[in-house]
């Protein structure tokens, strides 16, 4: 092969030799998925996955067949050694150069200076859309996740470098992938912030807040609420639970309250 081969699992599949792109039949792209994202796989492990529902003879059988269908290039794409199959080094998988990219966003390697590309790689196409067996499905599920925690230390790192712009249009891609979760919506709170949009801010935290009880009945974590300066009504609400709280503790130990207010005065307890 003039060109190293390229196989491309994020989106439709397509299999690249050289210029041209290769049509497979379905069971030959289920085999160079597998191997191209496990890169050695044992013969039975293989068959056993790919063909769950016949004998374990039977599915070798359906392997072998499937192997003599792949192309037939040098280097091959799947080379043997002993009862293991392997992908020849040579060729090139785009859910690896994701995978490397967002590991390295995430473990903090300088990259966030390539903030649009990384962008448009990090909020690309799903793993296979449409492919529906356990061994995609998973590793699907790992890439999304994979994807989601590089978008918030991408943001997170545009916040450090002075760029929040650039972080809230990151952040946007996060809020869109998963809406409910608070990390996305942490660093959105955080661009808006670093930019001096206090009202942006605040506008955003307590959409969140509603939508999370909507869906699911619950409130932002104190970690989220501590990030938002405090706001006048929240410090008046703080003032009459610490007024109430002496008539709480007192109530447990001395009976029941009675309430009087006197004009002028503020509400205060009196016990029986």
């Amino acid at each position: 092969m003039s060109a190293s081969p390229r196989l491309r699992l994020l989106g439709q599949f397509r299999l690249e030799l050289g210029s041209e792109s290769v049509e497979l039949c379905r069971n030959a792209q289920r085999l160079l998925a597998f191997m191209g994202l496990r890169g050695r796989v044992s013969r039975s492990v293989l068959a056993g996955t790919l063909w769950p529902e016949v004998t374990e003879g039977h599915a070798r059988g359906s392997l072998r067949t499937t192997l003599w269908k792949l192309p037939r290039d040098e280097p091959p794409l799947i080379g043997c050694h002993g009862d293991a199959l392997l992908v020849t080094p040579a060729l090139r998988v785009d859910v690896h150069a994701l995978t490397r990219t967002a590991l390295g966003v995430v473990q903090g390697d300088g990259t966030a200076l390539h903030a649009l590309p990384l962008l448009g790689l990090l909020t690309g196409e799903d793993l296979l859309p449409g492919w529906d067996e356990d061994w995609v499905l998973l590793e699907r599920e790992r890439l999304r996740q994979l994807r989601l925690h590089a978008l918030d230390a991408l943001a997170e790192a545009l916040i450090r470098q002075g760029r929040p712009a650039l972080a809230v249009e990151v952040a946007w891609a996060a809020v869109r992938a998963e809406p409910l979760r608070e990390s996305a919506h942490r660093a959105m709170v955080a661009a808006h912030l670093a930019e001096g949009n206090v009202g942006e801010a605040l506008r955003h935290y307590e959409a969140f807040r509603r939508l999370l009880e909507e869906e699911l009945g619950v409130a932002p974590s104190p970690r989220f609420a501590r990030m938002l300066p405090q706001r006048p009504g929240d410090r008046a609400r703080q003032a009459t639970a610490r007024k109430a709280a002496p008539c709480t503790r007192a109530f447990a130990t001395t009976g029941s309250p009675s309430t009087t207010l006197s004009k002028g005065e503020s509400t205060s307890c009196t016990w029986t």
